[in-house]
């Protein structure tokens, strides 16, 4: 145990260096197994995790950013907030009330925090100030809603969490739906209790005819066409979880053909962003599988589940104070690293406890979705500061504040009712 913790004492200190965390990770993963097992066995390692990232399984992961990368070039998130701003845009704080549930929605066909956050502020921040709102509240509620875009399947960290602890995929996906609808809700009762509490926050926006919303709403079909293909296709069996990003990654390309959004300069910048973002994942999954072999070697799993017996507490508490320690954790890493770095750990001693490994996955990707927000590392504050640079850091973490609340109430909820993740998956017989 004393070996795994000096390798997290020597990541940290690289991190410290401004070493990038997957090289730190790795490094510490290759050079610790090294000196406690052997050098041929630690290069043997390294080499079998860099041939192992080109397996079957983990293309559903580019495929699914290409996707993401494809729709948001089709302006599919404009069609949504559109036709949330035409139904209630016009009451007080609806605007952020709308950009929440087109966050929402676009987290169904995108599956990441940070396009989400990067897409919606360009589509809803004009709107928001045009009306005036506060800016503090309007940039929390873009951060906000865009952690939904990481829990609403289909969802890249819920792959990579499957592939990880050799869970269905599909299982999580359905787990993911009603705690990202639940999260929503919470959002929507936060941006609601704010403008009750500060009117001036949030003017209400104009109020479009009925054939205005009825246009709106008829623009939103490809995203929910692509949505029936690509879970509908994998819930009846039609396809695995990977041909299923394969066909929602071509479903995306038609669409943003069929719009001509596509040029071929346009095509190459999405083929280049999405290449990019997925070489970025795949060293961050190589670097902490390197680190996570070295762990497993100096049973630092075992350990922490024995310290856990020995201190006889409720297994509740266990998960609580995990989720504690993800919040700390969240605060200095960046999310997926923290989920690699984390899960070989705590799986093992959340499943040994009898607790479901499904029902777990979506309650680390609640306390990450917490950590996109939290200081000093919240990845959503620093994008929508890079796209809206007018609006100062700390109006945003104040305005991301009260939302923070409402996950921490939602994930008591969670933590309390399992069913609420795991109902579906059965229903589904997943």
């Amino acid at each position: 145990m004393i070996e795994g913790l000096l390798g997290f004492g020597a990541m940290f200190a690289l991190m410290a260096l401004r070493v990038p965390i997957a090289v730190a990770m790795g490094l510490v993963g290759v050079v610790g197994l090294g000196l406690m097992r052997s050098w041929p066995a630690a290069l043997s390692s390294a080499a079998q995790e860099f041939v192992d990232i080109g397996s079957y399984t983990l293309s559903v992961v580019p495929l699914f950013v290409l996707m993401g990368n494809f729709v948001t070039r089709a302006g599919m998130s404009r069609d949504l907030y559109q036709a949330a701003y035409a139904l209630i845009g016009h009451r007080r704080g609806g605007l952020a009330s709308s950009t929440i549930a087109a966050c929402a929605g676009f987290g169904a066909i995108c599956g990441s925090s940070i396009a989400t956050t990067a897409t919606m502020a360009r589509v809803a921040m004009p709107e928001m100030q045009r009306f005036h709102y506060a800016p503090s509240f309007a940039a929390g509620s873009v951060c906000a809603g865009a952690t939904l875009g990481i829990l609403i399947p289909p969802s890249v960290i819920l792959v990579i969490y499957g592939i990880m602890t050799e869970q269905s995929i599909g299982a999580l996906f359905a787990a993911g739906v009603i705690p990202g609808l639940v999260a929503a809700g919470f959002y929507l009762l936060a941006a609601s209790w704010i403008t009750r509490r500060h009117p001036d926050w949030g003017p209400p926006g104009e109020k479009a005819s009925w054939a205005v919303r009825r246009k709106a709403l008829g623009r939103i079909w490809g995203v929910l066409a692509l949505f029936a293909l690509v879970m509908g296709g994998m819930y009846g069996g039609f396809f695995t979880p990977t041909e299923a990003a394969g066909v929602g990654a071509m479903g995306g390309f038609v669409f943003a053909l069929a719009r001509r959004a596509l040029t071929w300069r346009a095509l190459m910048e999405v083929l280049g962003e999405s290449a990019r973002t997925s070489a970025m994942l795949f060293t961050i999954v190589i670097g902490a599988s390197l680190f996570a072999n070295y762990l497993n070697f100096t049973d630092l799993p075992t350990a922490l589940r024995s310290f856990v017996e020995a201190m006889d507490v409720h297994p509740v508490a266990v998960i609580v104070a995990i989720c504690f320690v993800y919040v700390v954790l969240g605060m200095a890493m960046e999310s997926l690293s923290m989920m690699l770095l984390t899960v070989p750990i705590f799986f093992p001693l959340v499943t040994s406890l009898g607790f479901d490994p499904v029902w777990f996955g979506i309650i680390v990707v609640c306390v990450i979705e917490i950590s996109l927000i939290t200081p000093p590392v919240g990845m959503n504050i620093f994008v929508l500061s890079s796209v809206v640079p007018s609006i100062p850091t700390t109006a945003i973490w104040r305005g991301v504040m009260p939302f923070v609340a409402a996950d921490v109430m939602r994930m008591a909820v969670l933590i309390a009712f399992p069913a609420l993740s795991l109902w579906l998956p059965k229903w589904l017989n997943l």
